[in-house]
């Protein structure tokens, strides 16, 4: 979420990101056991090896942000990075709280403007098309475009409760 709002910043958009937690990157924090594995350096063909079900589904995102160009932009946001075994890559310092503020670095850096605390209850539509979003204290929010990161239901302690899924069915998609 941190990375595509900085990248769409980039692009002269006017990004404003939306996070229920009181920190960003929450779930960043325990992934790795608290390390981090930001990626993995083996070749693309290893990786889609490695997706269960349809790994085709990855092969676009892959192939436009392999490992190489995702430990080139945390190596430009000053985050150095080791390789481990089964090809794991992690922050030297073993401490996922770096790549969380590299990652904030990069979205303050990129303009976006952070509102912590703001839960997104509702995507707004008329028309079949996106007009904004509804916080969970009621305030609307207009917006032409909404990007949603919220992940699944692996961990609801770090806010995944299945929001995403939620959004998409109610935007009358089927899952």
């Amino acid at each position: 979420g941190m990375m595509a709002a900085g990248q769409a910043a980039m692009r002269g958009h006017q990004v404003h990101l939306y996070e229920k937690n009181n920190r960003l990157g929450k779930k960043i924090y325990i992934t790795g056991k608290g390390r981090c594995n930001l990626t993995n350096a083996g070749d693309i063909d290893i990786c889609l090896e490695n997706i269960p079900g349809n790994p085709y589904f990855m092969y676009s995102a892959l192939y436009h942000l392999d490992s190489a160009k995702t430990m080139e932009f945390f190596h430009a946001l000053g985050l150095e990075t080791k390789g481990e075994r089964g090809m794991r890559v992690f922050p030297v310092s073993d401490q996922a709280k770096d790549v969380v503020e590299a990652l904030e670095r990069f979205v303050r850096n990129s303009g976006v403007k952070i509102h912590l605390n703001a839960n997104v209850d509702k995507i707004l539509y008329q028309n079949g098309k996106v007009i904004g979003i509804e916080l969970s204290d009621g305030e609307t929010i207009a917006a032409d475009a909404v990007l949603v990161t919220t992940g699944g239901l692996s961990y609801p302690g770090t806010g995944s409760t299945w929001d995403g899924y939620r959004f998409a069915k109610e935007a009358g998609h089927r899952i």
